[in-house]
């Protein structure tokens, strides 16, 4: 890419200053004129019919060509402050983070405790909510491959490891409550992103797993799975989401929807061991600003190294300034030697 720049760019004030004495010319050159015509030295009965005559053109003709010396003035100006263009090469050369999402999608993330500020009729279920801010999240993660890994009585890989964010953004907008069965296999789910990540070359390898209870099902328990994730060097974050105690759902009944108030009980000290295991960190999650804040916190911990190297070489352009100033300088000498000259 070719960029014109100037070594000494303080030198273009010059050009302001030279357009103001030109206007400045220009104006009081008839003022002056006038003047130069009140002190002739010979004096006529009449000057009525010398009045009547129209200027000659060829005297307006001349202040422009005089222009011309203002025009080589701003050209040689241009030419001193050492006009340069050069090729710009950037390198970029990142290291980046390779992260899995996992997603809980049991029965109990149909409750309505994570939009708390809003009426009950038009609040979003934990999954909702949370997919809205983890949309957020994978948006900031520019130079990193992100997973999706969703789970319930079983869990499985929904978006593989891409670059191309907007794959993962409709694969998240397809999970739906109970795609993975009614269950919360936390093991199985952490096993399966710990597959993804094991054979990266990523710089770090992270997993944010998302959940709002307790493991119930699955071959694999979450503390042998956070032992394999250890293994190869793989961080767990672990985020609980949910209100302490009990947390609205909204039922079928034989008298339409209803709201009905249940216990859900989050294994915190599990999840918790489970991060502290791999290096990672546990986080309660009680509204979607606190999750918010959560995958903003993990987004600052997990920050992508990018190094930037800038080259620029650069080609002195100041000839083609100063050629034309010669050029219009000439111009100006042989027109007003010439066509233009004025008689003593």
């Amino acid at each position: 890419m070719k960029d014109l720049v100037f070594a000494d760019p303080r030198l273009l004030w010059l050009l302001t200053a030279l357009f103001l004495l030109w206007l400045t010319a220009w104006a009081l050159l008839p003022w002056w004129a006038r003047r130069r015509r009140k002190a002739a030295a010979l004096r006529f009965s009449s000057l009525e019919t010398l009045s009547r005559l129209k200027p000659s053109k060829s005297l307006l003709l001349r202040r422009l060509v005089l222009g011309l010396r203002v025009l080589t003035l701003g050209l040689l100006i241009l030419a001193m402050a050492r006009p340069q263009t050069g090729r710009k090469q950037t390198q970029v050369r990142t290291e980046g983070i390779d992260i899995v999402l996992v997603l809980d999608t049991s029965g109990s993330m149909q409750a309505l405790d994570l939009d708390g500020d809003r009426a009950i009729a038009r609040r979003r279920n934990r999954l909702q909510v949370a997919k809205s801010v983890v949309e957020e999240f994978i948006r900031k993660r520019d130079n990193d491959q992100v997973g999706l890994v969703v789970f319930g009585d079983q869990a499985f890989t929904q978006c593989p490891l891409t670059l191309d964010h907007g794959i993962v953004a409709t694969f998240l907008e397809r999970i739906e409550i109970g795609i993975a069965g009614d269950g919360t296999a936390i093991g199985s789910a952490l096993g399966t992103a710990v597959k993804r990540l094991k054979d990266s070359e990523a710089k770090s390898k992270v997993i944010i797993l998302l959940t709002d209870g307790r493991n119930n099902a699955g071959t694999l328990s979450p503390a042998k799975a956070a032992e394999i994730a250890k293994t190869f060097g793989i961080k767990i974050y672990a985020i609980g989401a949910g209100t302490r105690g009990k947390a609205p759902f909204l039922v079928e009944s034989f008298f339409g929807k209803q709201v009905v108030y249940e216990a859900v009980e989050i294994d915190e000290p599990s999840l918790e061991a489970i991060a502290l295991e791999t290096g990672g960190a546990y986080f309660r999650a009680q509204d979607e600003g606190a999750l918010a804040a959560i995958y903003d916190q993990i987004d600052n911990l997990e920050k992508t190294e990018i190094t930037m190297h800038t080259y620029m070489e650069y080609n002195e352009r100041f000839r083609a300034f100063v050629l034309p100033a010669l050029g219009l300088l000439l111009l100006e000498v042989g027109l007003l030697g010439t066509r233009f000259r004025k008689l003593p």
